[in-house]
């Protein structure tokens, strides 16, 4: 299995997860970095189809579900008033995944040409961090 991990974008994807919060520097990097992090799931994907055998495929599923649609209010003879459910039957979609076979030359050409890509990218990701740092220095 192949992953592209070098020291700099290992932690990018931890920065991924601040980036609405985070500091200035960081949400720079963020942008900088972002199509490497998308490459880099995309090829765990791979790496994942290729170790299984088999890829995920999502899919949607419309099934009847009996439950509470509202509340009506009633009044009791004393003038209490009473808050009960309503039921009734509703439609509910459901993702659910099912195996899918894979073509093993295919996902590895893919897999190649992810890691080629990325590959591509890194010199000029780590020229965007460096001027990032320079750009927003953190004290």
């Amino acid at each position: 299995m192949t992953r592209i991990f070098t020291p700099a974008l290992l932690g990018l994807s931890a920065l991924g997860l601040l980036a609405a919060c985070g500091t200035p520097q960081e949400r720079c990097i963020n942008r900088s970095t972002k199509e490497i992090r998308v490459l880099n799931g995309l090829l765990e994907e791979v790496n994942g189809n290729l170790a299984r055998g088999y890829a995920w495929e999502s899919y949607e599923v419309e099934r009847q579900h009996f439950g509470i649609c509202g509340y009506e209010t009633h009044e009791t003879k004393d003038g209490k008033k009473i808050r009960r459910p309503v039921h009734c039957w509703k439609e509910v979609t459901e993702t659910l995944q099912r195996r899918v076979p894979i073509d093993p030359a295919s996902e590895t050409r893919k897999r190649d040409g992810l890691v080629a890509k990325i590959q591509s990218l890194e010199p000029q990701a780590r020229a965007n961090i460096a001027a990032c740092k320079a750009t927003y220095p953190e004290e």
